[in-house]
């Protein structure tokens, strides 16, 4: 078993001098204020395991979304120079934007009710600074210089031979997927074509855009290479926001405080409750397995990202002593204090219920809304013109399809149901997918039939089938009328 040496404000058997001394500092730091760099040892178990599966996951699907298509559409773009948009292949516009800016605060809303009841879950699965420095870079790390004692070990040493041509080689392999993660990312902003068609003419050709790139790989680079967990324990406000909505049934990664104090060694063949221990046997592998350097048996920390590495850590120990698992593990502070099970209850249930209920709304704003944009403006400037005892007033039509098929669409006057259109070409518009399609046509009514000076009237898109698509309120303009 790998064992390290105890940190300074550790006493006799383990226990903390002032509990609450680890909340006037940061564990990445030294009093000092000079940065405290962390080696956390590589973690392994069944937690482990599975937020392997979860970032890997991600990870292809990161790389591999650029790439998807749904009905000849991009699965995702997010183009605002061209103001192109498409979420899962369907095309948005900036006509669509409240219903982007409504799924936002549905997300935050979503986000604020998980972590009232699940804490920083998100941190440690799912988060993209997570995934890429404990899943990539840290990988990369852990085949380059070893675990934990060989990184320090090194990091200690002269620059030798060794040290150079080690740091060297994970430094330039860091650089190298600071590109790929940058050139992916501009991928969902010009797709992957575009990227493809920059990189093969060059920087010359495109300056602007190789300056971007290469600012954004740096700070890639200074992230996971220097940065690392400093963006969650000082940058991120996610975890600020954590700690004001967290209360005692919130589940996070928690020290069983009653089961394990009082801390103490272990000792073969040692009846530790008749001697009034705990079964934590202050082995400290779950402060040397933390890949933010906090020690979870004091306390819920918002340093904590919920990664899960101490709980393999300690169970692994608990296993090869022949204490049962579970001494640190996903739980809430009152099931901790009052030794109860977690249970699922109505708070949770009603968080649930809100929870599906918000997706469930977001997911009908995006059903319900309309395959066909249509607006009828009168040019600046134009009025009525009389011809055979008809009022005539002319509009520019602009169709937007929104659809992923091609609309052939017909016109016709809603309100009043009698007036008469005439186009200046073909009565069957035809409007191609995701494009707009413009135009000029005349309207037309009785002279008899104006009773006013500019009256309301409704125009109406029809597809083939004669199904109504769109509508579309203006006015009509006529000849000044007295009214008595």
């Amino acid at each position: 078993m790998e064992t390290t040496e105890e940190p300074e404000f550790r006493g006799g058997q383990g226990q903390v001098l002032d509990p609450e001394t680890y909340r006037d500092s940061i564990g990445t730091m030294e009093q000092s204020g000079k940065r405290k760099w962390v080696f956390p040892r590589k973690p392994k178990g069944k937690y482990t395991n599975y937020r392997n599966i979860v970032a890997y996951t991600l990870l292809i699907f990161y790389f591999a979304l650029p790439f998807l298509t749904f009905n000849g559409n991009p699965m995702l773009l997010l183009n605002v120079i061209d103001r192109q948009f498409f979420l899962f292949g369907q095309p948005f516009y900036p006509q669509d934007f409240f219903i982007l800016t409504l799924g936002a605060i549905v997300s935050l809303i979503c986000i604020i009710i998980f972590t009232i009841a699940f804490g920083r879950i998100f941190c440690g699965w799912i988060c993209p600074q997570t995934i890429f420095l404990e899943n990539v870079f840290r990988k990369i790390e852990y085949a380059i210089e070893g675990d934990r004692n060989k990184q320090m070990k090194l990091d200690r040493q002269e620059w030798n031979t060794e040290k150079i041509w080690k740091r060297s080689l994970k430094w330039s392999i860091y650089v190298i997927l600071s590109l790929i993660i940058t050139h992916f990312m501009f991928m969902y902003i010009v797709g992957y074509k575009e990227v493809f068609r920059i990189v093969l003419e060059g920087p010359f050709a495109h300056p602007t855009n190789f300056i971007v790139m290469i600012l954004l790989a740096a700070a890639f680079y200074f992230v996971f290479a220097w940065f690392r967990e400093q963006v969650c324990t000082l940058v991120c406000p996610y975890g600020r926001l954590q700690g004001v909505l967290i209360d005692k049934e919130t589940i996070n990664v928690f020290y069983d405080f009653k089961r394990g104090e009082n801390r103490s060694k272990w000792r073969k063949g040692e009846d530790r409750k008749a001697a009034g221990k705990g079964d934590c046997i202050d082995c400290y592998q779950c402060v040397v397995v933390c890949p933010t350097g906090i020690d979870i048996r004091d306390g819920q920390q918002l340093e904590c990202v919920n990664c899960t590495a101490c709980i393999d850590a300690c169970d692994e120990v608990m296993v090869k002593v022949g204490l049962p698992k579970g001494l640190i593990r996903y739980a809430s502070e009152n099931e901790i204090e009052n030794q109860v099970p977690t249970r699922f209850t109505t708070r949770m249930k009603s968080f649930l219920v809100v929870l599906v209920a918000l997706q469930l709304f977001l997911g009908y704003l995006l059903y319900s809304r309309g395959e066909m944009e249509a607006k009828f403006i009168k040019p600046a400037g134009s009025t009525f013109f009389l011809r055979e005892n008809k009022i005539t007033n002319t509009y520019n039509y602009t169709f937007l399809n929104k659809s992923n098929e091609k609309k052939i669409v017909t016109v016709k006057v809603i309100e009043p149901s009698h007036g008469e259109i005439s186009y200046s070409g073909s009565s069957k518009i035809i409007v191609e997918r995701d494009k707009i399609t413009k135009g000029t046509l005349n309207i037309s009514f009785p002279e008899s039939e104006m009773k006013l000076s500019k009256q309301n009237i409704t125009i109406g898109v029809y597809d083939t089938k004669g199904n109504l698509i769109d509508s579309y309120k203006t006015y009509f303009e006529g000849p000044f009328k007295l009214q008595f």
